[in-house]
């Protein structure tokens, strides 16, 4: 069975994005975490920025990507309708037409796609985001690995944006840059 890994940035008050969405208080980019990503986690850069951040490996930890509409669209509007061409590409959508061949939509009960991709062979699979979909796949969430922001949003989007029942995680690890972001990977218990 494939692992579904929430792999997501939030501040230290555990928000994803600005109330409307905007990513603006998440720039700049700590020191170091470019770097890290690229070392650690290379498959969750878009495919547009590998050449340029020095991408050469991309490792084996995913091979599909599963995001919600509000992930993918800032990108579509900028002209990038396949943002993770070296991944399968999934958006969740009930009204969203796929612009790219290479990006699947699936529009009908997120829970069981998932549960479907997971039976199916291959490698791991990364949820991007958004709040919603997270909150609403938290009971096929294997693995979640927050990139912690040290600065305070305030509010906002959260990392699990909806009505959800508690969830009990183990601590895998963690990995503290000299910025203060922090890597931190939890389990299922």
């Amino acid at each position: 069975m494939r692992k579904l890994t929430y792999f997501v940035g939030c501040s230290v008050d555990g928000y994803i994005a600005g109330t409307d969405g905007s990513l603006d208080a998440f720039f700049p980019l700590p020191d170091g975490l470019v770097e890290h990503l690229v070392a650690e986690y290379p498959q969750t850069l878009p495919t547009h920025l590998h050449g340029m951040l020095g991408v050469t490996d991309l490792g084996n930890r995913f091979d599909a990507v599963v995001m919600g509409r509000g992930t993918y669209e800032p990108g579509v509007r900028e002209g990038i309708t396949s943002p993770y061409s070296h991944l399968d590409q999934y958006v969740v959508s009930g009204s969203l037409t796929s612009p790219d061949p290479a990006v699947t939509v699936l529009s009908g009960d997120p829970v069981e796609a998932v549960r479907a991709l997971k039976r199916e062979p291959g490698g791991g699979i990364w949820l991007a985001g958004g709040g919603s979909l997270a909150a609403s796949l938290l009971p096929e969430i294997d693995e979640l690995v927050l990139k912690i922001y040290p600065f305070v949003l305030g509010k906002g989007i959260g990392v699990f944006d909806g009505d959800i029942a508690p969830t009990h995680l183990a601590l895998a690890d963690a990995h503290v840059l000299d910025s203060g972001a922090a890597i931190h990977t939890y389990a299922r218990k």
